[in-house]
């Protein structure tokens, strides 16, 4: 009951973490693990309440953060996918030490939408909460829909993402509530200004959920963090252009090593 499921695969002398999204699990990466393998030592995880790790309950984010690196290697860049990125994130605050570079994929320090911050409206992540309990899988497949709408191949993509959620079983209800909880309330955009170490943000220009007018504003918050923006991506770019995706991780090694 202790460990959550995590394996690791490649030989690169350089560690890379990768932190799938909400309802999903590790088989997202499997389009991009051959090409990674090459490059990294990968460390592919289903967060706890998820996929193979589907023991655990509803975590708060500080929480599953520190029971995902209760397995990590002493030293990793770590990826992490929509709310991937706030867990991998929350690592990097709460130990910096332990993270050569923090890459963040379609995902924002603040998901919900307040003010002048672009965001998924407050109402919206309520609603999924209350149709989780009315009819679990199609509001699953509704948010899977989501997050390749308006991409050329939109829906191989989603087809590709459905597919990795229905190999598993699927994660609780309590699960799926308390990760959209962490959707709707975190906020990590001020503890991330303090952040010192190499950050590399990876947007869809065609995005849904993270629109993509927070990148300015978090390139002026963040001035030391580079964004790089797919212009026909949506919300998994990785699964869109696999390609395109795994040459800045590359690059990013590149410049570490240096």
């Amino acid at each position: 009951m202790n460990d959550i499921w995590w394996q690791t695969t490649g030989e690169g002398n350089c560690h890379l973490v990768l932190l799938h999204g909400w309802g999903l699990n590790a088989q997202v990466w499997d389009c991009i693990t051959p090409e990674l393998s090459a490059h990294f030592t990968l460390h592919l995880v289903d967060l706890p309440g998820y996929g193979r790790s589907g023991e655990w309950g509803a975590m708060t984010l500080e929480a599953m953060a520190e029971k995902v690196l209760e397995n990590a290697p002493e030293r990793a860049i770590w990826l992490g996918w929509s709310l991937g990125g706030l867990v991998a994130s929350q690592i990097a605050l709460n130990h910096p030490t332990r993270v050569q570079a923090l890459v963040t994929v379609a995902s924002s320090p603040c998901f919900s939408a307040q003010d002048e911050w672009p965001g998924i409206k407050p109402e919206v992540l309520s609603g999924f909460q209350q149709q989780l309990s009315e009819d679990f899988q199609r509001t699953v497949e509704r948010f899977l829909a989501l997050q390749t709408l308006g991409t050329e191949s939109a829906r191989q993509d989603a087809r590709a993402l459905k597919q990795a959620v229905l190999l598993l079983p699927m994660p609780s209800s309590e699960v799926l509530n308390g990760g959209l909880e962490i959707l709707k309330t975190a906020d990590l955009r001020e503890p991330l200004t303090a952040l010192d170490l190499p950050f590399l943000r990876l947007y869809g220009r065609l995005d849904g959920l993270v629109p993509r007018k927070i990148v300015p504003q978090l390139d002026a918050l963040w001035p030391r963090s580079e964004s790089l923006i797919f212009d026909k991506a949506a919300h998994a770019p990785f699964i869109s252009h696999p390609q395109a995706f795994c040459a800045p991780l590359v690059a990013l090694k590149k410049q570490i090593e240096k």
